[in-house]
């Protein structure tokens, strides 16, 4: 699908059709595509964890509010952005530093300015670069999702320490936001929200007074 198609064609889906499974081998294909998004330092700070089993979906529900897409959706799948992203950087870039695209001095030049983000920073600076970074990688997600069939709902509907708990997500990941993804059923589809005009949301060069 060419991208403006793409996104005109994706819309937020209320409602799926039940019963239709994901292949694994779809979500692979997904998330190769979805390792290409940026991201501070490509620190690559998004995890996902996908909840496609049905007695563990209907016990997410639980803690969601009870929404019932996430009951007809062919899975669920929790964003998570990593609060220590910084302690990757040495194995991101070992192999730049291997294949001679960076020298030592280089590497540890890198390594000693991520590193300076995160020691010593308050806990909000880490959740926000967490929230920032896996936010892309979501959106990124939603798009390749569509670009193959499948249609999407982005959610922050649910309780995050319940949801932690539940399927026990360590604590250095944020969860972000929650995507359920299938088939959407438009028999009752709504018609697109209202969106802005540009000039509401557009300014160049700063604001009016």
């Amino acid at each position: 699908m060419e991208l403006v198609n793409l996104i005109q064609e994706r819309r937020s889906a209320n409602n799926f059709i039940e019963g239709i499974e994901i292949p694994r081998f779809e979500f692979d294909e997904i998330f190769r595509l979805v390792t290409l998004t940026p991201s501070c330092y490509n620190l690559q700070h998004a995890n996902y964890l996908v909840i496609d089993d049905a007695e563990k979906k209907e016990q997410l529900m639980e803690v969601a509010f009870k929404q019932y897409k996430i009951h007809t959706a062919s899975a669920a799948v929790l964003v998570l952005g990593s609060k220590e992203a910084n302690k990757d950087a040495n194995k991101i870039y070992e192999g730049m530093l291997s294949l001679g695209i960076l020298n030592q001095t280089e590497y540890n030049g890198i390594l000693q300015i991520i590193n300076s983000l995160y020691e010593g920073r308050e806990e909000e600076f880490k959740v926000q670069e967490a929230i920032r970074n896996a936010s892309l990688s979501a959106m990124m997600f939603m798009l390749i999702a569509k670009d193959r069939g499948w249609d999407t709902c982005p959610m922050i509907g649910f309780e995050p320490e319940a949801v932690k708990k539940l399927f026990n997500v360590p604590d250095k990941f944020e969860p972000v936001l929650l995507i359920t993804i299938g088939k959407e059923d438009k028999t009752n589809r709504r018609l697109r929200g209202y969106r802005k005009p540009i000039q509401e949301f557009v300014n160049y060069n700063g604001f009016n007074k």
